[in-house]
């Protein structure tokens, strides 16, 4: 059939703008259709305004806490309406400089706002809000239609009042009392930031910890420094009713004690993502979905052969970098027909509070359950000579590695981990070994260096007494035999 574009992707988020980027500049005619503002979650309602607010409170904290480096606490009022319009002039900006369809145009990209369904496997018809109808037919087509916050089933609670992630950086009012609904990391990070802006805050989790993917050890102790800062849990605690009230909004929750009954002025609602895919009419495509998304193999494919789909909308990974590499791995096989495959093993993971806590690969219970022989080898940010200057010295870095020093996946609690496990994550892919991460030469001082000193845990590790002892006798050395004692760090 005669087609109007080479592909057609369906959504203006991370993934969709990532596609259609790449599409076009492999040389493809794209059409890229989206019914609301592109940037999508990341832009307007996730990463950008989240880690903006987060940062703002971080000023806050570091001004009330300044006599830690000598300088007198100075404690800042909050003027939450102001912070709030800086948050939305940040994803303004960002939008501005990396979203506007104007970018896109310019690049030879078709940019159609309304909603699109599938009439057919290769052709889509697209509503423009004043009802104008376009139909556009694709050789290929992939889609990236996100996701939206979930809802619960929680009794009342659609009757009563409460935030997502899709309305908080609306509100002008700070709240004096925030229930957080949610364990996760978009939680956790939301709970952090609004105590140190003066809020109340109550993280509900149903989990007996927060941040379940993250490593046990970790993820205890990122809670006990939010506990410290002020922040109430209710961990193993299930929401089972929700009402309105005079002040805000009333949440019963049942846990090992019983019922109770928790009141503040807002509630928000943080317990995962649904995929956008009511709309899309996948039925007219033929192309397979779930309530966890739309169903794809590891190049992106979903079980029609020139239909894909990246993204939140798969269900499969709720991070932008990883819609972002989906999308890429998507247009490798669409467009060029090369085959790529996602790289699931080296997937980073992010929390972005402070401390911040990050990982990669295997963490320690997945490799024991795969009895995998494995050491874990520490560094202390106590131990680290800028996280001292800094006075950021809570955390570590931990990474699992075999014998012979090929990484298996690592954890990092601390002040920039979020950066720092990407250094990580390369090695990884590049099979680089501790070895090398250890003989690598890394600025001093630098947070960076805490890598290379984790690393230098596994070559002391090779000082074994019968080691140095066979030394000593090779080379007629005469000095004492210093064995590496197991858990001491060099």
């Amino acid at each position: 059939m005669t087609t109007t574009h080479d592909v057609l992707v369906i959504g203006g988020g991370s993934a969709g703008l990532t596609a259609a980027g790449i599409a076009v500049n492999l040389g493809a005619s794209v059409a890229l259709i989206e019914r609301a503002r592109l940037g999508g979650d990341c832009t307007w309602t996730g990463c950008i305004p989240s880690k903006t607010l987060l940062h703002a409170a971080d000023v806050a904290r570091l001004a009330a806490t300044a006599s830690r480096v000598g300088l007198a606490d100075t404690p800042i009022p909050v003027d939450f309406p102001r912070l709030m319009a800086h948050v939305r002039g940040v994803r303004q900006e960002v939008y501005d400089e990396a979203d506007d369809p104007q970018i896109y145009e310019t690049m030879g990209i078709d940019v159609l706002h309304g909603d699109a369904r599938f009439v057919s496997e290769r052709t889509v018809e697209v509503t423009a809000d004043d009802g104008t109808l376009t139909r556009l037919s694709g050789r290929t087509a992939i889609v990236a239609t996100g996701g939206r916050p979930a809802v619960p089933p929680i009794d009342g609670l659609d009757g009563a009042p409460f935030l997502t992630s899709d309305t908080l950086f609306e509100i002008t009012e700070q709240p004096e009392h925030l229930v957080v609904l949610g364990g996760g990391s978009i939680g956790v990070e939301m709970a952090q930031a609004f105590r140190r802006l003066g809020s109340r805050v109550t993280v509900v989790e149903r989990s007996d910890r927060i941040l379940d993917r993250a490593e046990p050890e970790a993820a205890l102790a990122l809670q006990q420094v939010l506990a410290d800062e002020g922040v109430d849990f209710r961990l193993g605690a299930t929401a089972i009713r929700a009402e309105k009230t005079a002040d805000g909004i009333a949440l019963t929750v049942r846990d090992a004690a019983g019922e109770s009954q928790i009141t503040g002025d807002a509630l928000l609602v943080a317990v995962g993502r649904t995929p956008n895919v009511e709309s899309l009419n996948l039925a007219a495509a033929g192309v397979t979905s779930t309530k966890e998304g739309i169903t794809v193999d590891d190049r992106c494919r979903t079980n029609v052969s020139h239909i894909f789909a990246v993204g939140d909308v798969t269900g499969r990974y709720a991070l932008t970098h990883m819609s972002e590499h989906m999308a890429k791995i998507a247009v490798m096989n669409a467009v060029v027909h090369l085959p790529s495959s996602i790289d699931t093993g080296h997937v980073p993971w992010a929390t972005f509070t402070t401390p911040e806590l990050a990982h990669v690969g295997k963490t320690a219970a997945e490799l024991d359950d795969a009895g995998t022989r494995y050491t874990t080898f520490r560094f202390p940010y106590t131990k680290l000579d800028r996280a001292l200057t800094e006075g950021e010295t809570t955390g570590e870095i931990r990474i699992h590695a075999t014998r012979w020093g090929t990484i298996l996946g690592a954890s990092i609690l601390g002040a920039r981990a979020g950066d720092l496990i990407g250094e990580v994550a390369v090695a990884m892919k590049a099979g680089v070994s501790l070895m090398s991460l250890s003989s690598t030469i890394h600025p001093y001082p630098s947070y960076g260096l805490g890598v290379r000193r984790a690393a230098d845990q596994w070559v002391a590790s090779l000082q074994t007494k019968t080691a140095i002892t066979a030394l000593k006798f090779v080379f007629r050395l005469r000095g004492p035999v210093n064995a590496h004692v197991p858990g001491r760090i060099v």
